[in-house]
C-alpha cells in the first residue's frame, strides 16, 4: 500500500514538474507590455502613446505673422506697470523674441489716446489683458477689451485674460465665455502660459498660411494667374 502512494505521488510530480503560484493578470501583462496593462499606471501609458511636440521646432516664421506691427499687445492699467514690463521682458526675450506693445513705452508722443489704443489692437495679433480691480474701473482699459472682442468676437485664441488679484465672480461679464489664466499664486509659471498661448495662436496662423499656399499652389488657374502677372512684369521692364 506505502508502494503505491509513492507511486501516484511521483506520478502528479512528472505532470506538473515546476509548479508555480498563480500570477494575476495584471502582473503578467505589466511584464510583457506595459503599455496595453489595465492595472498598469496610466500615467506611464499616456506618456508612451502620445507624441509631443517640442515647442521650438513650432514655426511661427512666415508672412501671416509680419502682417502686424506686433505679436501681443499687453493691456493694463498703471497700478500694475511693473507687472506688465516684467511680462513683456520675459515675452521678448530669445529665441522668441515676441513683439510687444506697451503704452507708456509704445505709444507715439502727443498722439491721441483713443487713436493709439485702436492701432495697437488692429495691429497686433494677440491682446493679454491683466484683469485686476484697477482694470475693471480704468475706462481706457474698458475700451480696449471692447475693441479687442469687436476685431475677434468669437476670441479664436486671439484675447488672453490674465486673472491677477480678481476673484472668479468680479470677472467681467464678456470674457465669462473665454478661459483665462490665474497667476495669483505663481507668477513665473503664468508667464510661460501667456507665451505658450501666444506662440500656439502665432504656429495656428502660420500653419494655415501655409496649407493655404499649399492648396493654391496646386491650383490650375492660380499657376495660370502666376504666370500672367510674370509676364505682365517681364512686358513692362
Amino acid at each position: 500500500m506505502a508502494r503505491f502512494f509513492k507511486r501516484l505521488v511521483d506520478f502528479k510530480r512528472n505532470k506538473n514538474p515546476n509548479p508555480s503560484p498563480r500570477s494575476s493578470p495584471c502582473c503578467s501583462s505589466r511584464t510583457s507590455d506595459t503599455t496595453k496593462s489595465p492595472c498598469g499606471d496610466p500615467r506611464s501609458s499616456s506618456t508612451h502613446s502620445l507624441p509631443v511636440t517640442p515647442l521650438s521646432s513650432r514655426r511661427i516664421d512666415s508672412s501671416a505673422r509680419w502682417s502686424k506691427m506686433y505679436d501681443a499687445c499687453v493691456c493694463h492699467t498703471e497700478d500694475d506697470i511693473t507687472y506688465a514690463q516684467e511680462l513683456v521682458s520675459f515675452l521678448e526675450l530669445h529665441p522668441y523674441s515676441l513683439r510687444c506693445f506697451v503704452q507708456l513705452r509704445d505709444s507715439a508722443p502727443g498722439g491721441a489716446i483713443c487713436t493709439e489704443l485702436c492701432q495697437a489692437v488692429r495691429e497686433s495679433h494677440c491682446w493679454v489683458l491683466v484683469i485686476t480691480p484697477s482694470f475693471l474701473k480704468d475706462p481706457w482699459c474698458c475700451f480696449q477689451m471692447q475693441q479687442a472682442l469687436s476685431e475677434s468676437p468669437m476670441s479664436n485664441g486671439r484675447v488672453i485674460p490674465v486673472r491677477k488679484q480678481l476673484e472668479r465672480k468680479d470677472y467681467p461679464q464678456e470674457l465669462r465665455f473665454v478661459f483665462g489664466i490665474d497667476v495669483r499664486q505663481d507668477k513665473e509659471n503664468g508667464f510661460q502660459k501667456i507665451k505658450y498661448s501666444i506662440l500656439y495662436y502665432l504656429e495656428e496662423l502660420c500653419r494655415k498660411e501655409q496649407e493655404h499656399r499649399e492648396s493654391a499652389e496646386g491650383d490650375p488657374e492660380h499657376n495660370v494667374d502666376e504666370a500672367s502677372k510674370t509676364l505682365d512684369l517681364s512686358e513692362n521692364c
